[in-house]
């Protein structure tokens, strides 16, 4: 069984090149295509031509909030295809992401399976949101322009007051500082109704090959649909949901087998895991968890090498 990992990046590279050589060390049959943003740091693409099944495509000028995101995920889809790399599964990651099983483990669990995905989804209007209504109308009812430079935290302050007031006294437009600076027209164009639901939940998610081909059949043949959510704000936390539970075609698993800690996060940010994670990631309903950041704490990355590694009866560290 061939699994595609996709590993969407934009710093730290250590990091980056450490997630890849575990993979490729511990898979016999997988492809990994690195999306990197080498507008946000460099990236010595030499050191991953010594790896098998290792593709490199660029994704430069990426807007936090904006549709980059995703369009990167589409991108290696439609890269895959067009190359005619089989593939049975397809797992999305970032480069701050990291294992928490054996990789073969995850993937005899996978060529098991009865479901084609493992998403997270929710219909985002519903009483059973997790989100508030004034998230969900913010996010996908009105229509962005995305400016990609960061606010310093003092420009943030004097903007607070303007933004909440610009948001709080009127319905037609909407400022967010969250990933610079995001001004939005309120759309008068209703796309989702009781025949095209609007879902949300997180952007990782596994895939098979049939849900990966029907995403990118999709893309192609519904520009409207994909023009509409070009200009949502954070649309990679909805559109890969809406258009899987909407067709309707497949078994889908509510749960994505990933695990983050939004306590005390700002602007969506989950919280950079440490040692002291280390039992909460290793339960069997988890497969990968983020965000790790070997400049903060290293050690939970070496222990789960270990975890990893030993299970592979590989004896040579990661390094």
């Amino acid at each position: 069984m061939a699994v595609c990992y996709l590993i969407q990046t934009y710093k730290n590279p250590e990091q980056i090149y450490r997630l890849v050589r575990l993979i490729g060390k511990t898979t016999s049959n997988s492809f990994i295509v690195i999306s990197h943003n080498f507008n946000s740091c460099s990236l010595n693409t030499n050191l991953f031509k010594k790896l098998d099944n290792v593709e490199i495509i660029p994704n430069n000028g990426v807007i936090m909030g904006s549709f980059g995101i995703i369009q990167g995920f589409f991108d290696a889809i439609s890269w895959l295809l067009r190359q005619k790399i089989q593939f049975h599964w397809f797992i999305n990651l970032t480069g701050q992401d990291y294992p928490t099983q054996p990789l073969s483990k995850i993937e005899n669990f996978l060529e098991q399976t009865k479901y084609d995905a493992f998403i997270e989804y929710f219909d985002v209007f519903s009483e059973r949101s997790p989100w508030s209504k004034k998230i969900v109308n913010t996010r996908y009812l009105y229509h962005y322009k995305h400016f990609n430079k960061y606010l310093l935290p003092w420009q943030q302050i004097i903007l607070k007051p303007v933004k909440n007031i610009v948001n709080n006294c009127q319905p037609f437009i909407r400022l967010d500082s969250s990933y610079g600076i995001t001004f939005g027209i309120k759309s008068f164009y209703q796309l989702f109704n009781h025949n095209f639901i609007c879902y949300g939940g997180s952007y990782f998610s596994t895939i098979s090959w049939d849900c990966a081909t029907y995403l990118h059949q999709f893309m192609k043949e519904n520009p409207l649909i994909i023009d509409y959510y070009k200009k949502t704000f954070i649309p990679e936390e909805s559109l890969i949901q809406t258009i899987l539970v909407n067709s309707g075609k497949f078994n889908l698993c509510n749960a994505n087998y990933r695990y983050t800690d939004f306590s005390n996060s700002r602007h969506g940010h989950p919280r950079i895991l440490m040692n002291k994670d280390y039992s909460n990631l290793t339960q069997d309903n988890i497969h990968f968890a983020r965000k790790f950041d070997i400049t903060v704490d290293s050690t939970i990355l070496d222990k789960l090498d270990q975890r990893i590694l030993k299970y592979k009866n590989i004896e040579v560290p990661l390094r």
